[in-house]
């Protein structure tokens, strides 16, 4: 049996979540996952924890932990306050990244890219998880960076519907996600802080009828006549 360090234990368990492995709301049995990661009861509770005080996970007294929830309030807030913090960040980043940042960020796009280009949407959508996390440390504001790296949570998990693409205008939102991340590496690069706002508001214009897709699916299909015969039948 692997045994897994509580540093590496918790980075799985981030990924497993953020690639919805673990979907929202299910259980974490702190036995099974002791035995799944090679250790013993008392380190994967430090693990649980560390992962509730980052908001991946929820664990209330007597009831375990479980996975982080999206319920209608908190999907609500989310989308009120996404392009808030997004765009307040994006300036910032402009104003206060360093050089090896902005390397660290190329190479975060040359992740996300070939990913994106290989259709690998679990892939797609964690290097697109670092790469916004990456222009929130550019921020240096810790306060908008806690409250991205929370945001980010709930982003990535929905972000699966996104890089799943089931029509040819959907593919191409994934193309212009891409050049949209370029696009606004260069800005960052000549600290044209107004274009990386307005480039940061087109990013999630373009995901956002995607993402709320993940929170209003399409209808099942109904057999309409059926119905109506059976309306009109004595």
């Amino acid at each position: 049996m692997t045994r897994f360090s509580k540093d590496d234990c918790l980075a799985d368990l981030k990924r497993r979540i953020l690639s919805t492995d673990l979907a929202p709301g299910d259980d974490l049995d702190e036995v099974s996952l002791a035995q799944h990661y090679g250790m013993s009861r008392t380190p994967m509770r430090e693990v649980l924890q560390r992962l509730q005080g980052a908001g991946y996970v929820d664990m209330t007294q007597h009831r375990g932990a479980k996975v982080a929830s999206m319920d209608i309030s908190v999907l609500r807030t989310f989308f009120q306050t996404a392009p808030m913090i997004y765009a307040n960040i994006a300036q910032l980043a402009c104003e206060n990244r360093t050089s090896r940042q902005l390397d660290a960020l190329k190479e975060a796009q040359q992740v996300f890219s070939k990913a994106a280009q290989a259709g690998q949407a679990g892939e797609a959508a964690l290097a697109n998880h670092r790469f916004h996390a990456l222009i929130g440390e550019m921020a240096h504001n810790p306060y908008l960076v806690a409250s991205l790296a929370r945001l980010q949570i709930d982003h990535t998990r929905m972000s699966q519907t996104f890089y799943r693409p089931a029509a040819p205008a959907e593919t191409m939102a994934v193309v212009k996600a891409s050049e949209q991340h370029d696009a606004m590496i260069t800005a960052i690069e000549e600290r044209e802080g107004a274009l990386a706002l307005d480039l940061t508001l087109q990013h999630w214009d373009l995901s956002r009828d995607r993402l709320e897709r993940f929170v209003r699916p399409d209808p099942l299909p109904v057999d309409v006549l059926s119905l109506k015969d059976r309306r009109n039948a004595v």
